[in-house]
């Protein structure tokens, strides 16, 4: 079971805030910052993997609209992160392609760091290499 698709179909309830024919946008109940909304396409794909383009595009274009309602909101949201999490060692808990809008608060206690590894990898090498598989 899906806890999404259950969701779409009106099984469990969600604090919807947008919905469409191929979309739906739900608050997390986790609320990692207040407004951090979930971006689900209605048909289901496990991951960003295995999406259809259509669908992909369609949340994209929902996640833009979504997140300019969210900065509506309140004059202390001051960005967003957008986040996929693209299979479980990534993060990904729920088996159905969706997109975390996490509102940006100037006190808030997300931590999003990058490991500066300069010099510690051959970029012409793996660009070669993604480019292989293009």
């Amino acid at each position: 079971m899906c806890v999404f698709c259950e969701i779409i179909k009106g099984n469990i309830p969600s604090k919807k805030v947008y919905e469409d024919d191929n979309t739906i946008a739900i608050l997390d109940i986790s609320q990692a910052t207040v407004g951090h909304t979930l971006i689900i396409p209605k048909k289901h794909s496990k991951n960003l993997l295995e999406i259809d383009e259509k669908s992909y595009l369609d949340a994209m274009l929902v996640a833009k609209k979504v997140a300019s309602a969210i900065s509506k909101t309140s004059n202390d949201v001051l960005g967003f992160n957008l986040l996929n999490n693209c299979n479980e060692v990534a993060g990904q808990t729920v088996d159905h392609f969706h997109i975390h809008i996490i509102p940006r608060y100037k006190k808030d206690d997300i931590k999003l760091e990058f490991i500066d590894n300069q010099g510690k990898f051959d970029l012409d090498s793996i660009a070669k290499k993604i480019k292989e598989n293009m």
